[in-house]
């Protein structure tokens, strides 16, 4: 079957199979930030943004995606530099492994949500599995985030 998709704001149009995962399709396509890891719906290392929301590509067929836009870290570099060395400085990116899930999910958190609790930002995080360190040095990093925004924020008025 023929699929259409918007990566990383770049009209793609492939043949695939009907049981194709989109995990399968955005790494076939250089989006190697995508991460297979659990392929059980349980980690978040395949976090990609369907339409702006985050989704597991490991568990979602490329033919949902058909039409659709589809958003990887490699395309959202601008975004995510703005709060990586906050979760950096923290020492919360200790194997790296986890961070493209994290980062996806931060992005997807701060645009529904520009200043939420400690509590908002766990249970965004909670789908992502970090076996180095938790959730505790990326919260802190995105808290660390916040703030630092606030403030510059705060001193433009």
């Amino acid at each position: 079957m023929e699929v259409t998709i918007k990566l990383n704001g770049k009209t793609v149009s492939d043949d695939v199979s009907a049981d194709m995962l989109l995990i399968d399709f955005v790494r076939a396509h250089g989006c190697l930030s995508v991460k297979r890891g659990c392929e059980t719906s349980a980690c978040g290392l395949c976090t990609v943004l369907l339409d702006g929301e985050p989704v597991l590509s490991c568990s979602t067929l490329v033919a949902r995606a058909d039409g659709h836009s589809v958003q990887t870290l490699e395309g959202l570099q601008d975004e995510a530099s703005e709060f990586v060395g906050f979760i950096a400085d923290q020492g919360a990116e200790q194997c790296g492994f986890c961070n493209p899930g994290f980062v996806m999910n931060t992005i997807a958190l701060l645009r529904e949500n520009p200043d939420p609790t400690d509590e908002e930002i766990l249970s965004y995080l909670s789908g992502n599995l970090c076996r180095c360190s938790g959730y505790v040095g990326q919260l802190r990093g995105i808290r660390n985030f916040l703030t630092s925004r606030n403030v510059e924020g705060g001193s433009r008025e």
